[in-house]
C-alpha cells in the first residue's frame, strides 16, 4: 500500500493532506525519513508522524443501504420495530448507523464498524453535505419561500445554516444540508408554510442512492469509502 493511502486508511488526514505530509518530510518509515508519497508501507515497518506512532489501518466495513419506510435508524430498539441494522447480512461485524432518518423517512443511510469515520460524517465541523428529495403540501413553492431556505430558516433551536434548495417540479423539492438537527428538513418546510408529505434521502457526501432497490444494500468500494474519509477529513495543518 502507498505510504500516503496507508496514512489516510489510518485516519490521519485525506489522501491529499497526507501526500503533503509525507512531502514535508514529517513521516519516517522504520525510523527513516520519507519524502515520498509513493513508497510502500505494508505494516513490516513502524510508520510515524511528527514522531508519534501510527497504527496500521484496519479492514472497515461501510455498507449502503435505501431504507425503506417503517424501519427505524437505530442498532435496536426497545418496541420491537425492525431497524436497519436487521437489513444488513454481515456475521460477526457490529455495525451502527452513520446518523439517522425518521421512521417515516426513505433513502440513503451508511452503516459501518468505523466509529471514527461515523463520528466525522457527522460532525458540524466537517460540513459534509446531504441531500434530500421532499414532496411537500401546497404547491408550488414560490422563488421568495426558495429564498428563505436558502438564507435560513429561524426555528426553535435558532437560524439554520444556509442550504441548497430548488424546485425539480410543483411541490418537489431538492434540498441540501451541511447541518444536521433532528427532523430538520421537516421543521424547515415547516416554517415556509410547506409542510413534508414524503421525504427520502438520495446523496451523503460524495454517494448517491442511484438505481439501488428499496429496502436493498451494497457495500462500498475501498475508493468510495476513500472518498467518503476525504469528505469528512479535517483541513490540513499550515507550514510553519
Amino acid at each position: 500500500m502507498r505510504l500516503a493511502k496507508f496514512l489516510a486508511h489510518a485516519g490521519v488526514a485525506s489522501r491529499r493532506a497526507a501526500e503533503e505530509i509525507v512531502r514535508e518530510g514529517r513521516v519516517t518509515l522504520g525510523g527513516d525519513i520519507v519524502t515520498d508519497p509513493a513508497r510502500e508501507a505494508d505494516g513490516s515497518l513502524e510508520v510515524r508522524v511528527d514522531g508519534k506512532p501510527v497504527r496500521a489501518p484496519e479492514e472497515r466495513a461501510v455498507w449502503l443501504v435505501n431504507k425503506p419506510p417503517g424501519v427505524v435508524s437505530t442498532a435496536k430498539d426497545t418496541h420491537g420495530r425492525r431497524t436497519i441494522v436487521q437489513l444488513v447480512h454481515a456475521p460477526g461485524t457490529r455495525l451502527y448507523p452513520v446518523g439517522r432518518l425518521d421512521a417515516d423517512t426513505t433513502g440513503l443511510i451508511l452503516l459501518t464498524d468505523d466509529g471514527d469515520l461515523a463520528n466525522r460524517l457527522t460532525h458540524p465541523r466537517y460540513e459534509v453535505p446531504k441531500t434530500y428529495i421532499a414532496e411537500v403540501e401546497h404547491g408550488p413553492v414560490r422563488e421568495s419561500s426558495l429564498r428563505r431556505l436558502r438564507e435560513g430558516v429561524e426555528l426553535d433551536d435558532g437560524v439554520t445554516a444556509p442550504a441548497g434548495a430548488r424546485q425539480i417540479r410543483a411541490g418537489v423539492l431538492e434540498l441540501t444540508l451541511r447541518e444536521g438537527r433532528k427532523r430538520q428538513i421537516k421543521r424547515m418546510c415547516a416554517a415556509i408554510g410547506h409542510p413534508v408529505k414524503k421525504l427520502s434521502r438520495v446523496a451523503f457526501g460524495p454517494l448517491r442512492l442511484g438505481d439501488l432497490g428499496e429496502g436493498h444494500v451494497r457495500r462500498l468500494s475501498p475508493a468510495e469509502v476513500q472518498r467518503l474519509r476525504d469528505a469528512a477529513a479535517p483541513p490540513a495543518r499550515e507550514p510553519g
